[in-house]
């Protein structure tokens, strides 16, 4: 039985395709806020950090009416390392709004965000977006779509899929690209009659299927799902079930109801078939579970989850300024907050390490793993981790590795400096073709480990012209050993401060990662150095006084500008004897063997200090 008064989309898209700022203007376009409402930009993006880095982070779910249809619409992620938010929201919605960039193109996520959509046979809607770009190349673009969508194996009717033509920004879409759109009429009109409503008897036992899950400190965990058959209500009793783990089966109530309005939720009684909801009084619902009627427990197919392919080692910061800047520092503190984070992010794991001090955190990659980290550090938490490390399988006796399909636009002129870094990290070139006239894309099969470090040095490489994308593209038998970072670290030989004196002499070593005045420890990285191996430095050195010299007399010390890492190219830096403190207020990169002498026993070497 369908239900004609609803439609349930996701918005999908490579990273910056523009899903968020098009989701933006369909919420004020359709009346979903009031005409004084004061209304920020992106408002999808709620979380600090996706409106610091202009990307989205988590599944939202929004709700929109026009012409008397509910449309709820769940905006996904963009970044390859979200790709288990894409997977599982797919199970919610009934069709797929494809976003292309009228200049990018197809990119690696739109190949894997399509390819899930179509497997789940799901209605498909493609939108050229950015069609006002000045390099925009919408035929073209039309093209590699066509043959995507033929390469991924789709049937007539989704080659047949309806394409509308649009800008985000503007707020305008067209059914064709020489004609110049007015509002988003054309795109609202084109879901209804192409998004195939979501079936469901409202009459039948219930069967929900828990998509997402959301955490409150007032009611707890917070179910999200799309309700297959019957209906729900507060007060409702419930059996809880999971099609991967036949053995669950436990009993609960339904507190609250709350249905998606706008970019908001209001509370409700009830809700019928086809309605996507969230709920809360189930203290231990989980992503994958369903809520069936006590008379009739039968689990609902879920997706299964890629598997991590990167492991870093979240640990309790044992530097000698541990416990001064952090507010959660202890190893069972660390513990509940990434136990709590399993609880809405399925693509990450947890394991307790054989000891107590450290725990094992997987993920999909080193952004997935970096902005827990910065989230953490934001709430207050203190600790170390380790630099990220790929997860290896066996298979018939060889050893096989994470591969990632990486796709790169570049100016011609750096072309050669990015195809003779990727090689020698053992990419493989698979395809090269040029973009208009001065630019080239580059797609390169490569090990994920291949890329770690690479981010900084491709930005340095290209001037910051260049454009990088990757996605996981399975496993490969192991490739052998990569070349280790070129630079050697400068390392503080003493724990103090930072001062001008110390800082000029060292600086004649290498670039500085300090400035005077901050506080530094015995086996702290303090800078980094052209020569490849590791220089020990005394940064907190001071001018020595003399009857005849007073310590301001000299010239003024000129100081070099120092180069400060954030997060991301912090744990880039990190060579496998390193570890990365992190802190609410600072990020400190140090050696795992603080002493000097017990690091030249353990090296069997060293530098003079400086």
């Amino acid at each position: 039985m369908e239900q004609k008064n609803i439609r349930n989309i996701a918005i999908i898209a490579h990273v910056d395709h523009g899903k968020t700022t098009l989701v933006d203007q369909m919420l004020k376009q359709s009346g979903a806020f009031r005409e004084n409402q004061q209304v920020a930009e992106r408002v999808m993006d709620s979380g600090d950090i996706e409106r610091e880095r202009g990307i989205t982070i988590l599944a939202k779910n929004a709700c929109t009416y026009y012409d008397g249809v509910k449309i709820n619409i769940v905006d996904t992620p963009g970044h390859a390392d979200f790709g288990g938010e894409v997977e599982r929201v797919l199970k919610m919605v009934n069709g797929v709004l494809l976003l292309v960039d009228a200049a990018e193109g197809c990119m690696p996520q739109t190949r894997f965000v399509l390819q899930k959509a179509l497997q789940q046979n799901l209605s498909l809607v493609i939108a050229v977006n950015k069609i006002d770009r000045p390099d925009a190349r919408i035929k073209e673009v039309i093209d590699e779509i066509l043959l995507l969508l033929m390469d991924l194996g789709a049937t007539d009717e989704q080659l047949d899929s309806p394409m509308v033509f649009c800008s985000g920004r503007a707020g305008t879409a067209s059914y064709s690209p020489d004609v110049e759109g007015q509002n988003l009429e054309p795109l609202f009109k084109t879901i209804l009659d192409y998004v195939k409503p979501p079936e469901g008897n409202p009459s039948a036992p219930l069967a929900m299927l828990c998509s997402s899950v959301d955490y409150n400190d007032f009611v707890g965990r917070i179910g999200i799902g799309r309700v297959e058959n019957g209906s729900i209500r507060v007060g409702q009793e419930v059996s809880v079930c999971d099609w991967h783990d036949k053995d669950l089966s436990k009993k609960g109530r339904i507190t609250a109801l709350y249905s998606f309005e706008a970019n908001g939720r209001t509370p409700i009684e009830s809700a019928d078939a086809g309605d996507i909801v969230a709920f809360s009084g189930l203290t231990d619902i989980n992503i994958g579970n369903t809520l069936c009627d006590t008379q009739m427990v039968e689990p609902l197919p879920f997706v299964k989850i890629n598997d991590p392919t990167v492991e870093m080692t979240f640990a309790v910061n044992d530097s000698p300024f541990a416990g001064k800047e952090g507010k959660f520092v202890t190893s069972r503190q660390i513990r509940d907050r990434l136990h709590k984070e399993l609880l809405k992010d399925v693509a990450l794991q947890v394991e307790d390490s054989p000891t107590s001090e450290s725990f094992r955190v997987m993920g999909r990659g080193e952004m997935h793993l970096s902005i827990l980290i910065e989230t953490m550090r934001r709430e207050g938490y203190e600790l170390q981790v380790s630099p990220p490390k790929v997860l290896l399988h066996e298979v018939d006796g060889k050893t096989m590795e994470p591969m990632e399909h990486v796709v790169i636009d570049v100016p011609t002129e750096y072309q050669g400096s990015v195809m003779q870094k990727l090689g020698s990290r053992k990419g493989e070139l698979v395809q090269m073709a040029p973009l208009g006239s001065t630019r080239m894309r580059v797609e390169f099969r490569i090990p994920s480990r291949g890329l770690f470090g690479y981010r900084s040095e491709f930005l340095t490489d290209t001037h910051g012209e260049g454009i990088l994308n990757t996605i996981f593209d399975g496993y490969d038998e192991w490739r052998g050993d990569l070349p280790a970072r070129s630079t050697g670290s400068l390392i503080s030989y003493e724990t103090g401060v930072a001062v001008a004196y110390g800082l000029f002499n060292a600086q004649q070593r290498g670039t500085l990662i300090v400035d005077p005045g901050d506080k530094v420890y015995e086996g702290m990285v303090v800078g980094y150095s052209p020569a490849g191996e590791d220089i020990t430095v005394n940064v907190c050195k001071t001018k020595h006084l003399s009857n005849t010299r007073a310590s301001g007399s000299d010239d003024a010390l000129r100081l070099v500008p120092v180069s400060k890492f954030s997060l991301e190219e912090s744990l880039e830096f990190l060579k496998p004897d390193e570890l990365l403190e992190v802190t609410p207020s600072s990020i400190r990169i140090r050696k795992r063997i603080l002493n000097h002498d017990l690091r030249m026993k353990a090296t069997k070497g060293g530098k003079n200090i400086g």
